[in-house]
């Protein structure tokens, strides 16, 4: 069994940073979504994984490598243009060829990762808004229509971002024709199948499934992985600081007259200094934090922070980014 990852996409929902970065590299708990995905191919035993790529191609290919790290066998394959899932399924026969694959999406995270399928398989997760998503219809526990972002209330069963094929897809990828979008949807996809009579088994995603596509989203994701992250303190941190209930320091972090309150996750090299660090914040390596309150964030490597008063909360910031505040006076921020 092979597996194939997509990576390619705009990441239209999460600009600006998805201007200058893929999407499937932002991270959670300080580890691109991506990585997720590979580590829980690996795990599953599926080793020979494709990855569909477009405009990011490069940097996809600079962070990932050959994919040994991972336990993977990585295969780069160009998608010319965001054509749909279907469109990804499609460029990537030649890869695929007539094995049984599963399919992942890059940016998606799923708490008990994957498991080899013995048939063709969707999974599915019970969402609070449908319209954002593909939905299946069942009848008896089985599968009896796709709706890609109805309009209407058809079901709450939405598609997680894990398929589970056989070369039977590629005939229902050649048959199908885009959507208004003009891509080719998986949706349309998997309708053929069933309309065809191809068997497609539906399985209920009981554990958490978090698509990274939104700030909101990307947020709740790294809330959900840091919740479960275990103390680790290896960096420095002096007699005036208090460092409490799950936090992840890492080596040559330095923490002076501070505050950090788990769940968190701080990267190498970074300094803490006069500040607080929240819950649910994940700092990258090489930051310099001062004089600020910080909570509910994610910040990217090189970051800058510095400024009386300041609190930052429910924030993205990217690589680099340079924020001072000087006034003295008290107030929350969002970036």
């Amino acid at each position: 069994m092979k597996g194939l990852v997509l990576s390619g996409g705009k990441g239209t929902r999460l600009r600006p940073i998805t201007f200058t970065s893929a999407k499937q590299l932002l991270p959670i708990a300080n580890k691109p979504v991506l990585f997720y995905c590979l580590e829980q191919l690996a795990a599953a035993g599926v080793t020979d994984v494709g990855i569909v790529v477009g405009e990011t191609r490069e940097e996809i290919r600079q962070a990932v490598g050959d994919g040994a790290r991972f336990g993977i066998r990585a295969t780069y394959i160009e998608q010319d243009r965001p054509g749909g899932l279907a469109h990804a399924v499609m460029v990537s026969e030649g890869f695929l060829k007539s094995d049984p694959f599963i399919m992942v999406l890059g940016d998606n995270l799923l708490r008990d990762g994957v498991t080899r399928p013995t048939n063709c398989q969707i999974l599915l997760t019970r969402v609070k808004d449908p319209g954002q998503f593909g939905v299946v219809e069942l009848r008896d526990g089985t599968v009896i229509r796709l709706v890609e972002k109805p309009k209407e209330f058809v079901t709450d069963l939405a598609l997680v971002g894990v398929y589970l094929f056989d070369s039977n897809v590629f005939k229902a990828v050649k048959e199908i024709k885009p959507s208004f979008r003009g891509e080719l949807e998986i949706t349309d996809a998997i309708q053929w199948l069933v309309s065809n009579g191809y068997t497609v088994r539906p399985h209920l995603v009981t554990g958490w499934w978090k698509d990274t596509g939104k700030l909101s989203d990307i947020l709740e994701a790294n809330r959900m992985v840091l919740d479960g992250v275990e103390e680790a303190l290896q960096g420095r941190v002096d007699e005036r600081s208090r460092v409490e209930f799950k936090v992840s320091l890492a080596e040559d972090a330095v923490v002076e007259n501070s505050v950090i309150r788990g769940p968190a996750a701080i990267g190498p090299g970074t300094r803490i200094e006069n500040s607080y660090v929240g819950p649910f914040t994940s700092i990258a390596g090489g930051c310099t934090i001062r004089n600020v309150e910080v909570e509910h964030s994610i910040i990217l490597e090189g970051c800058v922070i510095e400024g009386a008063g300041a609190r930052i909360i429910d924030s993205l910031l990217g690589r680099s980014v340079s924020i001072r505040k000087g006034d003295g006076q008290p107030r929350a921020y969002h970036f």
